[in-house]
């Protein structure tokens, strides 16, 4: 076994660990850090398939940002209203069978695919092609989603601003 196939293997055992962990977890923000290693694991999974792009946005976006923004809500919800924040096992049955469909749909497609692997040669990096495909072809459609996005933060700043009476 190469040292490339422990790395993998091991990051396989930690997300899938944490991934149990964010679904019985009875507290929250314990819930929260081990969804924080499932993603990192995620991430590990997109370096191992060679897309550099896709893996550092996985860490900046939901690493970074979203789950930041969740534990910070989550720990100043916990202190401003002193509650007890915990998880608890709702509907297992259904989400047991949800579950087992869906792994039972994912064998059958693992098994009725014809897996031949191409030698595509070393991979690149994907973050080179992907920035000058946004800054030249498509940089109108970029510049476009850019100012809604703008647009779109500015409406929802001016509707949660707190608004004084005279």
């Amino acid at each position: 076994m190469t040292a490339a196939q422990v790395v993998f293997y091991g990051a396989c055992l930690v997300m899938l660990g944490s991934a149990l962990y964010v679904v019985l977890g009875r507290n929250l923000v314990h819930c929260a850090f081990a969804l924080v290693a499932t993603l990192v694991g995620v991430a590990a999974f997109y370096v191992f398939l060679g897309a550099d792009f896709l893996a550092g946005a996985q860490v900046l976006i939901y690493v970074g940002g979203i789950l930041t923004l969740l534990l910070f809500g989550v720990m100043l919800t916990n202190r401003i209203y002193d509650l007890k924040i915990s998880t608890g096992a709702v509907q297992v049955f259904p989400g047991a069978v949800a579950a087992g469909l869906v792994f039972a749909v994912l064998v059958w497609i693992i098994r009725s695919v014809d897996w031949n692997a191409m030698d595509t040669g070393a991979p690149g990096p994907t973050s080179e092609p992907l920035g000058k495909l946004l800054i030249g072809d498509y940089l109108l459609p970029f510049e476009i989603a850019s100012v809604l996005l703008l647009i779109a933060l500015m409406g929802a700043a001016m509707l949660v601003r707190r608004r004084t009476r005279p």
